[in-house]
């Protein structure tokens, strides 16, 4: 079953394949989600500052039932952070919030400010968060560490001065999206990919061609589209704090033939409906 297996990242850290995403998910919900998620076997949870349901999240992890050695848990500075004594506060002020004595990753969550998203270079600032967070795994705050959203340059701005290597990138991979270069790139670097929004913020669900390959795989589009991410040796994140969406995003022990792969990975989608607000999404 595919949430008691794991990856090794470049640390020789384990991640589980297969996460929980909390975006969109309220605070005061985050704990039961949690808690759920763990019961059904999910080891891996994901959150952000930006979300504001860090302390929810870590209410819920502390709520669980499960040894905190078992269970990998991620938060992202705000993208806003681009400074040594900002990043080293937030840090802190995480696993303060989250009421924990570490994180098992925490990323930077974008290159840019989401008010100037692909816009202009924090080339700098950047560096100096990554300082901070390469102290905070020194320290033992931070198991593992790595950035969100990056590109290869912005990779390489990183990759040029430090003394530890992202050992994670998380990015917007799902069936029409799917960053070939990158991908090709932060496997070379060993730098392990997690895929937000594996479903395309629920756009997949409108899709009627990959509906009809779903079909004839008896599974449903969401569960197509986690494999597709496990297939490309991803970590998705699914968000979910549906119980049942839960269960039903883990049942994904089925192959999809390369001949399949090869057109879901050809697709391209660049509506993503209401969600086109963010950023993320707009690609500006």
């Amino acid at each position: 079953m595919i949430l008691t297996e794991n990856y090794t990242l470049a640390n020789g850290q384990p991640i589980p394949k297969l996460g929980l995403g909390t975006w969109f998910i309220p605070d005061a919900a985050a704990a039961q989600a949690v808690r759920e998620a763990a019961a059904i076997g999910y080891r891996n949870i994901d959150t952000a500052q930006a979300y504001g349901n860090e302390h929810g999240v870590g209410e819920g992890v502390r709520s669980s039932g499960i040894p905190r050695g078992e269970l990998f848990v991620s938060s992202k500075l705000a993208a806003e952070i681009k400074d040594y004594d900002g990043a080293v506060a937030a840090i802190d002020g995480s696993l303060t919030t989250m009421g924990l004595d570490y994180l098992d990753l925490m990323l930077i969550h974008s290159p840019q400010p989401w008010n100037d998203w692909r816009g202009g270079s924090y080339a700098e600032g950047n560096r100096e968060a990554w300082l901070a967070l390469e102290e905070a795994q020194m320290a033992g705050k931070l198991r593992s560490i790595g950035v969100s959203n990056f590109e290869r340059q912005d990779l390489e701005n990183i990759l040029g001065s430090c003394t530890v290597a992202p050992q994670v990138n998380q990015v917007l991979l799902h069936v029409g999206n799917t960053p070939d270069d990158l991908l090709a790139y932060c496997a070379a670097q060993d730098i392990l990919i997690e895929a937000y929004s594996p479903i395309a913020h629920g756009e997949m669900l409108r899709n009627t061609d990959v509906a009809a390959m779903a079909q004839r795989y008896a599974v449903t589009v969401p569960q197509l589209c986690i494999r597709y991410a496990l297939q490309l040796d991803t970590v998705p994140l699914p968000k979910t704090a549906n119980p049942e969406h839960m269960r039903s995003n883990a049942l994904v022990d089925f192959v999809i033939s390369d001949p399949d792969m090869a057109t879901l990975r050809n697709l391209r989608i660049s509506d993503y409906g209401r969600s086109s607000r963010f950023p993320v999404f707009s690609g500006k």
